[in-house]
């Protein structure tokens, strides 16, 4: 609907601030173009008027072609210009030029020094990452030197201090480059880092060396650090993004038993302005084998202002602690939109240690007053009081004004209702016109609409400062934008069958028809989305299937409920549980011939999807709808339906399940076989068995994909894995809290899997066959990266989905995810095509299974 809608635009618009990546955060900021004012560019002194500081603009010849401070320049001299860049910024590069005049002059600074404040009164000294002040200047007139500030710096002014040994005169052209800091976040305050010292480790310095502010008592105060520089710590600690650092470096952590007050680490937070917060993520390591966690939770206070106290209702979060997974990660703190200028939050340790890269706030813009709903009642009053309080002229008995201002009140709350109803329904209106258009280009700006599912996108940005490293670690080379729109898209209007796009009224494209995409898409009208125990679907099928359902059409048979025993519980969802049981007597039961999982003995283990008795009429109805659809697939890598429990509630069917668990799980436990893992008997696997994997799941996608079913939900984490490597499909995955971070949450919506998505399905809701391609793809991508990382884990899940954005425009700036060093060359050129930006160009699952069979052994 066009509420959620709404819903996702606001929570990519908010979601994607305050998380910047130094290394793509390179936009010129105005000095060239002209976007930062001549009054906005003032010095210490000037030569002439014609070498003022208005005219220190890179790549410029007005004026006498740069600024220059008066006079020969002596070492102990400190000439600046200083640039207000209009609010606070993320500076990244700093870009300097002498002054060449048309080849008239020949001064330039060879080095100089940057300061910087963010409110004009308190000025900071950069130092690099070893403490270095001095940066490197030009060496002739002519040619600009690019410098990157690492580390990078949080700052609204801006001074150059020419720097030299010789006395001579000096003149500097200047650019700089950055984006905006969103954030809005302008110091906080910590107790400072520690050393982490254990037995048979190396030592870690723990501490905040980039910190701008004071040390004062072993606590960081006033100033702005390496928790908001942008560069997000690794999974193991010790191992560093930058060189020649210590260990530990990245992080900024805290022993549980050395603070003043054991069990918290207390921060404070100052913000330029009040502001509506809706989240806070904070980046927190994860090595749990090293006594390393999480925060167990967080309980964050507000202050409106400066000088009010403090609120008395905080906010409390408890975090979901894993112990199976030692990746570090980003926790998001929803804040519930509080209004506030300063928070001050305490983390709760749930180990030894606790250790965080980045911290990052998301905000709504201005706030309103916390008294907002009074403040509308009390307009109605002030309208009651100048329409309905009697003249005090007037004769007769006066009113005591109680009774007129309570109608004014009821009066106005009424109005607001009206109001609210009437929005209601012209977005039930403007939806409905929606789902009739796919795209809608204006021809003046180029800009397109997406609807029927999708997001509506947009872009307006200038390009970055060229860069020898436009793309690294696969991080977007975009800054985070509040809203995507796709311009000059180079997509063809869609058609009913040509391009695998169905209109609402469509109902199916048959081969014959046109259609040169590896499989139909079904009209929304046409699709049957099973619900199932998990609140989504497992796959997406053709209505004509399941068209007409009653017990009767159930083919399998009814297990006596009291011989499954409860082993685990592997996850829960919207309207039901998967719990993994021992079927006691199962193969008797099914007799010889029937599919039954590995196993000799009397008792085998099995995945019991079981249905709330509360669960609504609509979920019971797709559940028996999916025992249906199951009882139809017969392939060796489908999971199979064993029987089913359906004469009395809850209602259960029971599927296979592997002792292996799923292929997740048993990858990013194991290493590449070689002599070292065969000497320490580590847990491995060959490179053949990683072929004979993908192979299994494009088999079992082939079979689906022959039935014209979608799966949606592809990744290692669904496929079912037994003691002779034997893949099953499942669908267990999304309703696990083992890889909930896989999912992208809406609120009102159903989990998405972002990074296993095509293009076409995050931005137009379009699931087919060809989306189930894409997905494969990045399956094949987990198995040879061993699972040891998530898809595009160095962006957040709001960057997934501006890249995207980049696969619609398909303008050379998409990000792909990297080649695995396992990877055999011919196999990434498949990956490579499941990912194609056109539908036609992605190999069919037949095409995929012929093209890895052969590496494949008889």
């Amino acid at each position: 609907t066009i509420m959620h809608l709404f819903l996702l635009l606001i929570l990519h618009a908010t979601a994607a601030v305050g998380q910047i990546d130094p290394a793509h955060c390179r936009y010129a900021l105005g000095m060239e173009d002209g976007r930062i004012r001549d009054e906005d560019i003032t010095a210490s002194s000037q030569w002439y008027e014609t070498t003022g500081p208005q005219y220190a603009r890179l790549n410029r010849e007005e004026g006498e072609g740069a600024w220059c401070p008066q006079g020969q320049l002596e070492p102990s001299d400190t000439q600046y210009l200083q640039v207000d860049l209009g609010r606070l910024t993320f500076l990244t590069v700093v870009g300097t030029q002498g002054r060449y005049a048309r080849n008239s002059g020949n001064e330039f600074a060879r080095a100089y020094r940057l300061n910087y404040s963010r409110d004009s009164v308190l000025w900071k000294s950069w130092k690099s990452r070893l403490g270095k002040e001095v940066i490197q200047g030009n060496k002739n007139a002519y040619e600009s030197v690019i410098n990157d500030l690492h580390p990078p710096v949080i700052a609204r002014h801006v001074r150059l201090i020419p720097v030299t040994k010789p006395s001579t005169a000096v003149c500097m052209r200047v650019e700089l480059y950055g984006c905006p800091w969103d954030d809005g976040l302008i110091s906080y305050s910590a107790p400072e880092g520690q050393l982490l010292m254990a037995p048979g480790y190396p030592v870690a310095s723990l501490n905040d060396s980039t910190y701008d502010g004071a040390h004062e008592r072993r606590r960081l105060l006033g100033g702005l650090g390496q928790l908001t520089d942008g560069v997000v710590g690794l999974d193991d600690f010790l191992v560093t993004r930058q060189l020649q650092v210590w260990l530990g470096y990245d992080y900024l952590g805290w022993r549980n038993d050395s603070l003043g007050a054991p069990g918290h680490v207390e921060m404070d937070f100052l913000f330029d302005k009040q502001r509506n917060f809706t989240s806070m993520k904070v980046h927190s390591n994860n090595m749990f084998s090293r006594g390393v966690k999480i925060f167990s939770s967080v309980t964050c206070w507000f202050k409106p202002r400066l000088i009010a106290s403090w609120e008395a209702e905080p906010v409390t979060f408890k975090t979901v602690l894993d112990d199976r997974n030692p990746s570090a990660r980003y926790v998001t703190v929803p804040l519930r939109r509080r209004a506030a200028r300063a928070l001050r939050c305490r983390f709760f340790f749930a180990d030894v240690w606790m250790m965080f890269s980045e911290i990052s706030f998301q905000s709504g813009g201005k706030p309103l007053p916390s008294s907002s709903c009074f403040s509308l009642l009390s307009v109605g009053c002030v309208f009651a009081r100048l329409y309905f309080l009697p003249d005090p002229s007037a004769s007769g008995r006066p009113d005591d004004g109680n009774t007129p201002i309570l109608i004014g009140c009821l009066v106005t709350i009424i109005l607001l209702l009206v109001i609210i109803i009437f929005l209601i329904l012209w977005c039930q209106y403007v939806c409905k016109v929606l789902e009739k258009v796919d795209f809608l280009s204006h021809p003046d700006v180029g800009q397109v609409w997406v609807s029927s599912g999708g997001l509506l996108i947009s872009s307006l940005r200038s390009p970055p400062v060229a860069s020898q490293r436009a793309v690294q670690d696969g991080v977007l080379a975009r800054p985070s934008l509040v809203s995507i729109w796709m311009t000059q898209p180079s997509l063809s209007p869609p058609t009913a069958c040509g391009g695998g796009y169905a209109e609402p009224d469509v109902t199916q494209c048959t081969p014959h028809q046109g259609f040169h995409g590896p499989a139909p898409h079904y009209a929304e009208t046409d699709i049957v989305r099973l619900q199932g125990v998990t609140g989504s679907n497992m796959y997406a099928v053709p209505a004509l299937t399941v068209d007409s359902l009653t017990r009767k059409d159930i083919s399998a048979a009814e297990f006596p409920r009291q011989q499954l025993v409860f082993r685990e519980k592997l996850g829960e969802g919207q309207f039901g549980e998967v719990h993994l049981c021992e079927a006691e007597g199962l193969p008797e039961f099914l007799g010889e011939g029937s599919p039954l999982p590995d196993g000799d003995g009397c008792s085998v283990l099995v995945a019991v999807k079981q249905l709330r008795p509360d669960a609504t009429s609509q979920a019971r109805n797709d559940f028996l709808k999916e025992i249906k659809i199951m009882s139809r697939l017969n392939d060796p890598n489908i999971i199979r339906l064993l029987c089913v429990c359906v004469t009395s509630d809850p209602l259960c069917m029971v599927t296979e399940y592997m002792e292996n668990g799923d292929l997740n799980m048993f990858l990013s436990q194991r290493e590449m076989e070689s002599t070292l893992t065969h000497a320490n008997s580590i847990p491995s696997v060959s490179l053949s068995d990683l072929l004979h994997m993908s192979v299994q799941i494009s088999s079992g996608m082939k079979y689906l994909a022959s039935l014209n079913f979608v799966h949606r939900d592809l990744a290692t984490r669904n496929c079912l894995l037994d003691r002779r490597l034997t893949i099953k499909i499942a669908d267990f995955g999304m309703s696990r809290n083992l890889y909930s971070s896989d999912y992208y949450r809406i609120q009102g919506r159903a989990v998405l899997p972002i990074r296993w998505m095509a293009w076409e399905s995050i931005l137009l809701g379009k699931f087919t066959t060809a989306s189930d391609v894409w997905a494969f793809g990045v399956t094949l991508w987990e198995i040879f990266t061993l699972c040891k990382e998530q898809p595009y884990s160095l962006l957040s899940d709001e960057q997934v989905i501006e890249n995207t954005g980049e696969f619609f425009r398909n303008q050379g700036r998409q990000i792909f995810l990297y080649a695995p060093p396992l990877c055999p060359p011919s196999l990434f050129e498949l990956m490579m095509r499941c990912w194609s930006r056109d539908i036609p160009d992605r190999p069919t699952f037949e095409g995929l299974y012929q093209a890895l069979r052969p590496h494949v052994g008889p």
